[in-house]
């Protein structure tokens, strides 16, 4: 095989079949038999008017003697590229903004209106994530206290996060609320699981959070994002409490919302909770503050000493009626009861389903919501 060639200048391929012919002494005529194309494809690929396909790159290369099909088909691809127009700069300028941002999951969730012109949507995504260029990195909502642990750095595992938190941001910047007061929260606590023993009570829960101060909204998970729920500071003295209902069950939603309402009460600034559930069931390792959430959740939802007891006194014989009456007894919905019993290895997660009854149409109904077909219009944002 000879060895590559590379032209020098971009040519058409035709000059390079002419040169070949007249180093043989051949004709146009003669290719044509030697290859057993008709005369006038010949002659259109000399005079550049017809493209060297993949068969036709194997015959000049078997005809000529070299066989280096890929040289002429590269031969032919350089030219026409050369000839080709020049790409519109915008197709370089939406790759960038695509590669950094989700914007398809934006458009898609109606967070930005969509737009031909790059730079419409390079304003609209700017303005989403509060920043003043594409080449800016979004900052997470104020933090009255850093945890590392959730305050990555913006990358692409955690974009969909990012968009999930301003949505949520964005959502709470509209809600109204009394100025936060901590003892007023820790006196809420009793009121909320007052609410516990039944899931059509929890709709109470956007009003009794507000009046203690925190802003509560709910805003569907983003898929791939896998957010639980967060707990961010609009500022110094405004916290909120966002939630995604990503598994809608009353134990999941109780859990998350107990574990958020502790970040609160610890001041533990901008929170992205992700995969709790996963967590808790694989028993990965978390950092202390995560883990002093999730204690308080549970104690919250069954004390673990009534927990220890009753599972002491029924195992292995768990069932529906037992935790009916056990979950009254301590004044709790019998789903929530399932949820501790399934963390514990107590039960499999494929048993007492009927218990663990779903909530989302409950609280969205009264809770400031984004998913599900709403999509509520924020003061100032574009294209809403």
């Amino acid at each position: 095989m000879a060895p590559a060639r590379i032209p020098a200048e971009v040519f058409p391929p035709g000059e390079f079949i002419r040169d070949e012919l007249e180093a043989r002494g051949w004709k146009q005529e003669d290719l044509a038999k030697i290859m057993g194309r008709p005369l006038q494809a010949i002659n259109e690929l000399i005079g550049g008017k017809k493209q060297i396909t993949p068969e036709t790159a194997l015959g000049l290369a078997k005809a000529f003697g070299d066989d280096d099909a890929l040289y002429w088909l590269n031969l032919d691809n350089v030219y026409r590229l050369s000839k080709a127009k020049p790409v519109d700069h915008a197709v370089e300028h939406r790759a960038r903004v695509y590669a950094k941002f989700p914007v398809r999951d934006l458009i898609k969730r109606k967070w930005i209106a969509d737009s031909d012109n790059p730079r419409v949507i390079e304003h609209r995504v700017c303005q989403f994530f509060q920043i003043s260029s594409i080449d800016d990195t979004p900052q997470l909502p104020h933090a009255a206290k850093a945890n590392q642990y959730n305050q990555r750095d913006y990358e692409e595992g955690t974009k969909l996060q990012y968009a999930w938190l301003f949505r949520a941001k964005a959502l709470a910047s509209c809600v109204q609320s009394a100025p936060y007061n901590e003892g007023k929260l820790k006196n809420a606590l009793t009121r909320l699981h007052a609410l516990m023993i039944a899931p059509e009570e929890i709709r109470q829960i956007p009003s009794i959070l507000a009046e203690a101060g925190v802003r509560f909204v709910i805003v569907e998970f983003l898929k791939g994002a896998k957010i639980d729920g967060a707990t961010f500071w609009l500022d110094d003295t405004t916290p909120v409490i966002a939630m995604s209902l990503r598994f809608d069950r009353i134990n999941n939603f109780w859990f998350v919302l107990r574990h958020e309402i502790e970040h609160v009460l610890r001041r533990d600034g901008t929170v992205i909770d992700v995969e709790l559930t996963e967590s808790l069931k694989n028993k990965v390792t978390v950092p202390l503050y995560e883990q002093r959430a999730n204690d308080a959740a549970a104690d919250y939802m069954v004390p673990r000493s009534e927990l220890q007891d009753f599972i002491t006194q029924v195992r292995p014989l768990f069932s529906e009626r037992r935790i009916s009456l056990f979950a009254k007894k301590i004044g709790v919905h019998p789903g929530i009861v399932v949820g501790q019993l399934q963390h514990h290895n107590e039960v499999p997660y494929t048993h007492f389903h009927k218990l663990l009854v779903k909530v989302r149409e409950i609280i969205t109904k009264t809770a400031i919501t984004d998913g599900w077909g709403l999509v509520p219009s924020v003061d100032g944002e574009i294209g809403a």
